[in-house]
């Protein structure tokens, strides 16, 4: 699953994780990448949309840029993704919107370095 939302390029925080915590890099890759991800009923790039809306909305940067990678390593577009964003005003408020659209506006720019 891991390959499948990094394009192949792995998870550097998860297996940082791994080194020290392998207990809680094995349950995350068990549950959340296992039981959750692989359930049927949703595609990954559904998933992946509702993944950023949650970080977004939580205020919780560092995965919002990680997901909005993924996101958009499965197809979503980042008009989709500002989109997105904006829907957080109304459910997060304006905060949270704002460090989501700050965080996105990084990720684009970081990803036109590596050209992507």
């Amino acid at each position: 699953m891991i390959a499948t939302l990094s394009a192949g390029e792995g998870q550097p925080v998860l297996e940082s994780l791994r080194q020290e915590f392998p207990f809680l890099a094995d349950a995350i890759t068990d549950y959340a990448l296992g039981d959750v991800w692989a359930r049927p009923g949703l595609d990954h790039r559904t998933r992946q949309i509702a993944t950023v809306a949650t970080f977004a909305a939580l205020g919780n940067r560092p995965y919002f840029k990680i997901h909005a990678g993924y996101a958009l390593n499965l197809g979503v577009t980042q008009d989709e993704l500002k989109k997105v964003i904006y829907l957080t005003t109304v459910y997060a408020g304006f905060p949270r919107a704002i460090d989501a659209a700050q965080a996105l506006r990084e990720l684009f720019e970081e990803r036109e370095l590596e050209g992507h």
